[in-house]
């Protein structure tokens, strides 16, 4: 009975040594059975270790789910692992994917919105990702209550996309899309106005307009500052702005933009073409960044009034109109030769 004994105890220590054995290479073993070349595993918050093992196997992320199951119980890892969507492409082992759970290595779209790109752009560029949809966007674009306290009056969300870099995943909804965004905005713009306090008898959407005839005017960042300038000076002394931008917007809101600007154009009908109508457009004509914001915020004192092209990306600024024809004259004879 003692050897019966004995040889039994043999068997199941050998039984144990086996599957200790298959669990430990298991463990190092890459393995990817996807039928694709990618596969996306979502993970929720609240999810059991075992209801995470089943989705990565069923996704053939794992082979098996026990190795991985009892490693997540041997390390205490339950805890740690990170809800999230994950993409896998290449083979892994049960220990790596724990890692990548640990550490959160969720999937995402990074997204870089260039600064002075108008609504209908961002939108855009942001479909062009596949993230999105474009009329639910368009829609989006009309939730002006996000904003109310800071543009009351706002028709649109343009002016308030801030440019920035963003992280999206893939089932983010055109809605939390853009009012990430918005947050992002709402963020930059407290911190600006509290380093400088709004002037007296301006609000945030006044200051976002300027920022955005600014951020279409010029790209040189240390201009800015002189063209905010300008603008001030005329606005100040009741003279129109002439800002080519806002007559390009006035165009591409009808349709009718062409990529030129004809002579024609400066005389179109519209509250956004400053050749016709005295000081700010009623709205923002783009997404400025934060340099054209804080040149809005506070521009220098000069006493220029004009600045035209050099045609090198810098711009030659005059104090009356005689230097600013004169200057207009050399850039534009240069510019022919």
């Amino acid at each position: 009975m003692l050897r019966n004994l004995t040889l039994q105890l043999l068997v199941v220590v050998l039984v144990l040594a086996l599957a200790a054995w298959w669990v430990r290479s298991q463990l190092v073993t890459p393995y990817y059975g996807a039928a694709s070349a990618e596969t996306f595993v979502d993970i929720p918050r609240g999810s059991t270790t075992d209801s995470i093992a089943a989705s990565l196997s069923n996704a053939g992320v794992l082979r098996h789910r026990l190795p991985f199951q009892l490693y997540v119980r041997w390390t205490g890892a339950g805890r740690r692992l990170q809800a999230g969507e994950y993409r896998f492409s290449v083979p892994a082992t049960p220990v790596q994917v724990v890692q990548r759970l640990m550490q959160g290595d969720v999937f995402f779209y990074a997204i870089t919105i260039p600064e002075g790109l108008t609504a209908q752009e961002t939108i855009d560029e942001i479909t062009r990702y596949g993230l999105g949809d474009p009329g639910e966007m368009e829609r989006a674009l009309h939730r002006t209550e996000w904003i109310r306290d800071l543009a009351p009056n706002a028709q649109t969300l343009e002016g308030y996309l801030f440019p920035d870099t963003y992280r999206f995943g893939r089932k983010s909804t055109s809605e939390q899309i853009l009012h990430a965004m918005v947050d992002q905005f709402r963020i930059r713009i407290t911190r600006l106005v509290a380093e400088h306090p709004l002037r007296p008898g301006w609000t945030i959407a006044r200051l976002v307009t300027l920022a955005s005839l600014i951020e279409k005017e010029v790209s040189n960042r240390d201009e800015r500052y002189m063209v905010a300038s300008v603008f001030d000076n005329r606005i100040e002394k009741g003279m129109r702005l002439a800002c080519d931008p806002t007559v390009i917007y006035a165009l591409k809101l009808t349709g009718k933009y062409d990529g030129n600007i004809h002579k024609r154009d400066l005389q179109i009908e519209s509250p956004y073409n400053t050749y016709v109508h005295v000081g700010l457009p009623p709205s923002p004509i783009a997404n400025p960044g934060l340099d054209s914001l804080r040149a809005a915020l506070a521009p220098p004192k000069t006493d220029y009034l004009y600045f035209v092209s050099r045609n090198d990306g810098t711009h030659q600024f005059s104090k009356d109109f005689r230097a600013h024809e004169s200057a207009v004259s050399r850039f534009q004879r240069h510019s022919r030769r």
